[in-house]
């Protein structure tokens, strides 16, 4: 049995929540959310001898903003998460940069809206990873066929690509059909899904 205590506003802005399994007593954990027009706070203790702290916030406007999300594990005395990034954003472009695994890998990405009235974006990510020496680079665009099918397509350069058609066939409701290929393994079969969400 999950039971979640929720007390609304105890403070402007403020959130408390209490969580709780039983029968499992060490499950408990107290969360304080914070939101304001140009911050947001969420942190959360759990409620056992040795806890695990987490801490998340961002502070900005709908242009800039910057955020940091942080888990401290008291019985080892270690940081088991700390990521922090910065985002820009305007009318067509969402442009992001973030250092996650406590400072191992730095993420930058890129979404460019190029056609508004048919949906028509692009955009890449770069990932490089400091203890592997490793760069991932992604770049994909979609398009809206009609005003209810969507087209999407990705490449990375270890060679995966998949593409995807979404078809809102009735408000909030898709059907998706999407596919991915290695083309470094042109041996291996291709992956093909199908989805379907119905929402009321």
């Amino acid at each position: 049995l999950f039971t979640t205590i929720t007390v609304d506003e105890p403070a402007p802005g403020l959130k408390a929540i209490f969580g709780f399994r039983v029968p499992d007593q060490r499950s408990g954990k107290i969360e304080l959310q914070y939101l304001h027009e140009y911050a947001g706070i969420s942190s959360s203790i759990g409620l056992t001898a040795n806890p695990i702290v987490n801490f998340s916030g961002v502070l900005g406007t709908n242009v800039l903003a910057l955020g940091t999300d942080i888990s401290f594990d008291t019985k080892t005395g270690n940081f088991t998460k700390c990521n922090a990034g910065f985002s820009f954003t305007n009318a067509d472009l969402i442009a992001s940069l973030a250092l996650n695994e406590k400072g191992d890998s730095v993420n930058a990405s890129y979404y460019h809206i190029v056609n508004p009235s048919t949906n028509t974006a692009v955009g890449a990510e770069v990932t490089h990873s400091f203890s592997t020496n490793v760069n991932t680079i992604t770049v994909g665009t979609q398009h809206a066929l009609d005003p209810s099918t969507t087209i999407k397509a990705r490449v990375n350069n270890a060679g995966k690509a998949s593409a995807l058609i979404q078809h809102e066939w009735r408000p909030k409701s898709l059907f998706t059909i999407s596919g991915e290929v290695d083309t470094k393994s042109i041996d291996k079969s291709p992956k093909v899904g199908l989805a379907l969400a119905l929402k009321p």
